[in-house]
């Protein structure tokens, strides 16, 4: 399995190029829209095509690099399951699995940072096994954080946090070996402590991160809603534009 990571300083967003050189399928997770020629470029030295783009959620920080890369390469758009777009892509329900050749790519609802919000667990038939090896949590389960909840709350951000209570708690349940690729870093407003250091572990975030120290429900409300930074700017228009499925030279 090839994994290539793309760190956009502008906007301290994570995204990445994975999958299936041998069967020659690759995909896209949460990519950004100023980096479309990357990832493409990034396919060609790799020998394979861009078959899948992922969106984790609605992005409300960066337009989305999605309308772009599905108009270069044809690939198939998958998204969470209630995600309020108007464009033609396929709906992921819990649980589902998207085969990339040998890379098998299994939703696993997440919600609280949004409402239709998806992490990605990633297993590889290649190491004679459907262990999870990798996951891409979006923005729930960041590196010393978590995802704020407040952006798309319509006002009310409470139930939002206690949705994301649920959801770290089944992705808490993966093995600690299993490493964590976010799709923000330091720097970023989508939460309020991440780590420099973009890359971590279940097992390594179970055990550092304070985000995730509260025994209940309660606890991890009242801590996630006091000092939420200021949303991002222009939140709004950049929401209704990944909505509508813009590409990036018809904004």
């Amino acid at each position: 399995m090839i994994l290539r990571p793309f760190l956009y300083e502008g906007t301290s967003c994570a995204s990445y190029l994975f999958g299936c050189l041998s069967q020659s399928a690759l995909g896209i997770v949460d990519p950004h829209a100023e980096l479309v020629e990357s990832y493409l470029e990034a396919a060609e030295r790799a020998g394979a095509p861009i078959s899948a783009v992922f969106e984790t959620h609605i992005q409300a920080d960066h337009l989305s690099g999605l309308p772009g890369l599905i108009e270069a390469t044809g690939a198939t758009a998958y998204l969470p399951v209630g995600a309020d777009v108007e464009f033609p892509h396929t709906a992921l329900a819990d649980g589902e699995v998207v085969e990339l050749g040998n890379t098998l790519v299994r939703a696993l609802a997440t919600p609280g940072h949004a409402p239709a919000h998806h992490a990605y667990v990633v297993a590889d038939r290649r190491r004679d096994t459907d262990e999870p090896w990798l996951v891409f949590s979006g923005d729930s389960l960041l590196v010393g954080d978590v995802g704020r909840p407040d952006l798309h709350a319509a006002g009310d951000p409470a139930p939002r946090a206690r949705e994301l209570f649920r959801s770290l708690g089944h992705l808490l349940e993966l093995p600690d070996h299993v490493l964590v690729y976010q799709s923000h870093f330091g720097g970023s407003v989508c939460g309020r402590a991440l780590s420099a250091n973009p890359f971590s572990s279940i097992g390594f975030e179970r055990r550092h991160n304070q985000a995730l120290a509260h025994a209940d429900e309660e606890s991890f409300v009242r801590a996630l809603l006091v000092e939420v930074p200021p949303p991002p700017a222009d939140q709004a228009a950049i929401v209704a534009a990944n909505r509508r499925g813009l590409s990036h030279a018809r904004r």
